[in-house]
């Protein structure tokens, strides 16, 4: 937890976008994993931590815009959770600790709720995610459950977004502190990799670092030889020597901060040719959207500068042809790179994606493009000093959609079909790495794990 000044001042903060109302923070809930008393391991709502910073279930928060009151609900533990749990502190002294002086218990809530709709106050709530505060919702504000996406305030999403985008020194302290086990975690996979060891043993093994290290992955790992799947989370295969191995990780640490890394690894320690042509590429690709990301740049235009960089090796490679620049425009790079270049991190490793997508990382200025590939991308607005964002540029070759696209002629002035067959058991590479946007341009967050062909053969070479 940070010094409660930290959250005193969010709050404050917060009050100067809002023009009036109750705004609702709602914390999560236990959820059983199958049956009551055995549950998931417990993961606080990251705005919840964000302005109130307790990582407790069963709590709400209300910020009072017009009376400048903040105000805590919950129910203190009973002697059977002291029972079980050992001695716990008080709702008061909970809200001590985050500068909240206003407590109150679970049945309170509702009455306020009520005082403020009949009074005409707005409620502004956030959209929820999980279906225990969905059902919470409905009772509070008594309305149908298939409502409350309507009751969803638009001004509170905004508010939050415009301040959690910016990191403050602290935050950025924990995101170092994510990064540093992001750094063991990978270079972990490049050591004890071995031709015949299942991918699972490996995965186990990430997990384990980041458990030991933090809290616990920041999303599920991604760890295998068919990395043109994008999000492969089947661990199933044994690590067979000339094939690939993709592997996306990323630590959540102990206060809830994130790292998101990609690294693409030759099982037996050694790129061949072909393998080192497509890794270089992206490689290019990833260190020309870190020379490009700086203040005031729409991340969409580093996202296009990257697809060009890919365009252009895969030219020289005779996969493509034609004029890059036109090719780029009609989005037959996607054909290689179906997703976008990266997204916002923080307390969540897809910051704030539950506020909305084209909330985050768009604005009246810069809009989602309608167009396979850029159009999923999750960040395209202009960047500002403080925002914390991944770099992920990749080179897959997904069979089937290579087939669909050849079938359906889809940019065929640009695709050399007849070369790509040769490429179909070749897999996917991605490299990606976190970025902090700085004054002038940008650093890296955290210890660059090693990217270059020499440096990852080198670590992989240590662990023999």
């Amino acid at each position: 937890m940070f010094d409660k000044q930290i959250y005193v001042n969010r709050r404050l903060n917060l009050r100067k976008r809002i023009k009036s109302g109750l705004v609702v923070i709602l914390g999560n809930t236990e959820s059983p994993m199958n049956y009551r008393s055995n549950g998931y391991k417990f993961r606080q709502d990251s705005n919840f931590l964000y302005f109130f910073g307790l990582d407790l279930p069963n709590l709400v928060g209300i910020i009072d815009i017009e009376d400048g009151k903040d105000s805590l609900y919950g129910d203190d533990f009973d002697i059977d959770d002291i029972i079980w749990m050992g001695p716990q502190p008080s709702l008061s002294e909970l809200g001590e600790r985050v500068g909240v002086l206003s407590t109150a218990a679970q049945r309170d809530l509702q009455p306020t709720i009520n005082r403020a709709i009949q009074q005409g106050r707005r409620v502004h709530i956030l959209p929820p995610y999980r279906p225990d505060n969905v059902l919470l919702l409905e009772r509070l504000l008594g309305v149908n459950q298939h409502m409350i996406r309507s009751y969803v305030s638009t001004d509170l999403i905004k508010a939050v977004v415009a301040l959690r985008s910016i990191k403050e020194d602290c935050e950025i302290l924990e995101l170092e502190r994510a990064a540093e086990v992001g750094y063991r975690m990978h270079v972990s996979a490049m050591q004890h990799a071995r031709v015949g060891m299942l991918e699972q043993e490996l995965a186990g093994m990430l997990e384990g670092i980041s458990v030991s290290y933090g809290y616990m992955p920041s999303f599920p790992i991604i760890l295998s030889q068919n990395g043109e799947t994008l999000h492969n989370h089947d661990h199933s295969q044994l690590l067979t020597e000339g094939r690939l191995l993709l592997v996306d990780a990323g630590a959540e640490n102990a206060m809830h901060y994130a790292s998101d890394n990609t690294r693409t690894i030759p099982v037996g320690g050694k790129f061949t040719q072909r393998q080192k042509e497509i890794y270089n590429i992206v490689l290019a690709a990833n260190n020309k959207a870190r020379e490009m990301a700086k203040p005031g740049i729409p991340y969409l235009d580093v996202h296009r500068a990257a697809g060009r960089v890919l365009a252009e090796g895969l030219k020289a490679l005779g996969l493509m042809k034609g004029d890059v620049d036109e090719a780029v425009a009609n989005g037959a790079q996607a054909l290689f790179q179906p997703h976008g270049l990266g997204h916002m991190m923080g307390l969540d490793v897809h910051d704030m994606e539950d506020l909305g997508e084209n909330f985050v990382g768009y604005d009246d200025e810069v809009t989602r493009v309608n167009q396979f590939g850029t159009g999923s991308l999750r960040l395209g607005r202009r960047l500002q000093k403080g925002f914390v964002l991944t770099d992920e540029p990749g080179i897959y070759f997904i069979p089937a959609l290579i087939e669909k696209w050849k079938s359906e002629r889809i940019n065929e002035a640009f695709i050399c079909y007849d070369k790509l067959k040769d490429y179909y058991n070749f897999g996917g590479i991605r490299l990606e790495d976190d970025l902090l946007i700085t004054d002038s341009g940008c650093r890296l967050i955290g210890k660059r794990i090693p990217i270059t062909v020499e440096e990852v053969e080198a670590t992989m070479a240590q662990g023999k």
